[in-house]
């Protein structure tokens, strides 16, 4: 398959154990021969990201699997089958039991003693991410991120400020470069992920402020270049009217994190082409004010590139609910993980795909499951 000259790029939302959707549409990307120059990452994404990133291009999908085999257990296949009520037990089993004892290589509980309650040095955070740094530190070379052309940018949040800020191998390369921490701060997640300390500062998840890092590579890329964004959300922004209540935290859960994925991209779509506007006006100034300093600035901000954004977005199952992020069961992983690569496959062999340009109006999507119901 051939592939046009753009920039490719890929974004990762966060969501928990529906990363795993994720890890199989990278394995059908990395299979299709589309190799990211940039990859930006929350939460899980931020994870994903890192592991992509920090491994040789040929053991990127095998430390992949290698991360989410290690952080799921069970079978990998089941007699119920797609049953929804008793796929939906077995799924609320499996959430109960890691957020019980925890997941393996991920998170542990720490449950405060009679002498940490009575001294005031309660835990901040349900459980201890300890596990998860070693993981970290074991499966990805940061010695290869922070050399690499590869560029690579985790979002957190700011404890004490609330100020988003996004760790980034390509600002931080003269300062220490990205390490275990940073991947760590992007999903701590609270109450149930304590705070992650860097340079004095505490950070918590990401995607508390924004959970999608789509607006942090459209703010930030060169605007003379032409990229396609293979934006990989876990969280659908669309969904159907809940039945129950089960369905109706599941839809709040959706609803809270999606960052309102095609809102954002409709906004990124305006942004071009307003740049795109900029660069046919600056065009038509006289020469004489060439050299004048609001000119100057306006030239900065002009695009000549073109961007495709493609959106992938997982889509919940029947049977899931609101435990669906902390259901770490081998054989839901499985499914996602599926998921992602069927979904990936089958937006390569799209005829928007196919026979894709770069857009000469500065901006295009790509959707295939939005195209198949005809919106």
């Amino acid at each position: 398959m051939s592939l046009l000259s753009d920039k490719k790029i890929i974004v990762f939302q966060g969501g928990g154990a529906l990363g795993a959707y994720q890890a199989g549409a990278y394995e059908a990307l990395h299979e299709a021969g589309i190799r990211p120059e940039w990859i930006a990452g929350i939460s899980i994404g931020a994870i994903n990201s890192a592991i992509v990133a920090g491994s040789p291009e040929d053991k990127r999908v095998e430390n992949l699997r290698r991360f989410w085999e290690l952080v799921t257990s069970g079978p990998r296949t089941i007699p119920i089958g797609e049953e929804p009520l008793l796929r939906r037990f077995f799924n609320e089993f499996s959430a109960s039991m890691a957020a019980t004892v925890g997941v393996n290589g991920f998170y542990k509980p720490q449950l405060p003693n009679l002498f940490t309650l009575m001294s005031g040095r309660a835990p901040i955070a349900l459980y201890d991410t300890s596990p998860l740094i070693e993981t970290l530190e074991s499966l990805v070379d940061f010695d290869l991120i922070n050399r690499s052309p590869t560029r690579l940018s985790v979002g957190a949040v700011e404890i004490e400020s609330a100020n988003f800020r996004y760790f980034d191998s390509a600002q931080l390369k003269n300062r220490g470069g990205i390490n275990a921490l940073h991947i760590a701060a992007s999903g701590a997640l609270p109450p149930g992920f304590p705070p992650i300390e860097i340079e004095g500062k505490h950070y918590w998840d990401g995607g508390l402020v924004s959970n999608t890092p789509l607006q942090w590579i459209m703010d930030r890329r060169d605007h003379r270049e032409d990229i396609c964004v293979f934006q990989v959300d876990l969280f659908s922004a669309s969904g159907h009217m809940p039945r129950d209540m089960l369905e109706a935290a599941a839809r709040e859960k959706e609803i809270r994190f999606s960052s309102r994925t095609r809102l954002n991209t409709q906004i990124a779509r305006e942004q071009e082409k307003m740049r795109k506007a900029l660069k046919r006006v600056l065009e038509k100034v006289p020469a004489e004010l060439a050299n004048d300093p609001d000119v100057q600035y306006l030239l900065g901000e002009q695009d000549g590139g073109g961007t495709t954004v493609v959106h992938l977005i997982y889509q919940r199952r029947g049977y899931e609910t609101s435990t669906m992020d902390f259901e770490f069961s081998r054989i839901t992983m499985e499914d996602h993980w599926r998921a992602g690569f069927d979904d990936v496959k089958e937006t390569l062999a799209c005829g928007q795909w196919i026979n894709r340009r770069i857009p000469e109006d500065g901006f295009k999507t790509i959707d295939r499951r939005r195209i198949s119901n005809g919106k």
